[in-house]
């Protein structure tokens, strides 16, 4: 009797209609436990890596800093680190675009930002199909819900019988599209506002990091914000 009642039944017994709801439901909880799981690994790595920025600024020099940094491509510190290096040298060798005409403080600004701004789109890759699937999941597995009451009312209407057991089977199974949708929707809410935190943690790092690497390049020495004032950190240049 209980199989009745369980998915293999509603597989079994429902049309195009419902089978299209149920592997449409199927494929956005792969879809959003997949970019879940992808995600959150990658964060994990950022915020190993935000950990390793922090000893950057216990080096000697600006190459043991980066030999302190993962030297996997992908980190972003050790990526905005370089650039603003690339940046600065630049910036003093040459002087043929409008662009040079920017003084230091400006372009490396401008440099450090690029950097920000592109990891941000990296992080928020993904995060719009789990705002969608938790968004659209209730309602597709509402729509499956009212599409199974609807057959259910046109056999109990055919059949001339309206009693508990005639009603119950069908109605239950159709209310199973629901939990469904539940069930699929409430995992990618959950996921996208954990990684939306987590996210603006690392940011709130890169930035703070991109910061001080700001006032490393143009003033030789790193900018600590104390109670009330500023002190200054020195660090050597290095190649």
């Amino acid at each position: 009797m209980e199989s009745q009642f369980g998915i293999a039944h509603v597989w079994a017994q429902g049309d195009f209609v419902m089978r299209s709801v149920a592997i449409l439901l199927l494929i956005m909880s792969i879809a959003s436990w997949a970019v879940i799981i992808i995600k959150t690994l990658a964060l994990v790595k950022y915020k190993k890596q935000a950990r390793q920025a922090k000893d950057f600024w216990h080096s000697e020099d600006f190459s043991a800093g980066l030999s302190k940094l993962d030297t996997d491509p992908s980190n972003p510190f050790r990526y905005m680190a370089l650039e603003g290096r690339e940046a600065q040298s630049h910036h003093r060798k040459t002087s043929a675009h409008l662009h040079d005409a920017l003084d230091i403080s400006d372009w490396m600004t401008r440099s450090l930002r690029y950097c920000v701004d592109e990891f941000t789109a990296r992080l928020q890759a993904g995060l719009a199909i789990l705002a969608s699937v938790g968004s659209t999941a209730p309602f597709v597995g509402l729509f499956g819900t009212v599409w199974g009451i609807y057959h259910a009312l046109v056999a109990i209407g055919t059949s001339g019988q309206a009693s508990i057991d005639k009603v119950a089977g069908p109605i239950g199974e159709a209310l199973i599209m629901t939990a469904f949708g539940l069930a699929v929707a409430i995992p990618a809410v959950l996921g996208y506002n954990a990684l939306v935190r987590g996210n603006k943690n690392v940011l709130n790092g890169l930035n703070t990091f991109a910061h001080d690497l700001h006032a490393y390049f143009v003033t030789g020495a790193r900018v600590d914000s104390g109670q009330g004032h500023h002190n200054v950190s020195p660090i050597k240049k290095g190649a």
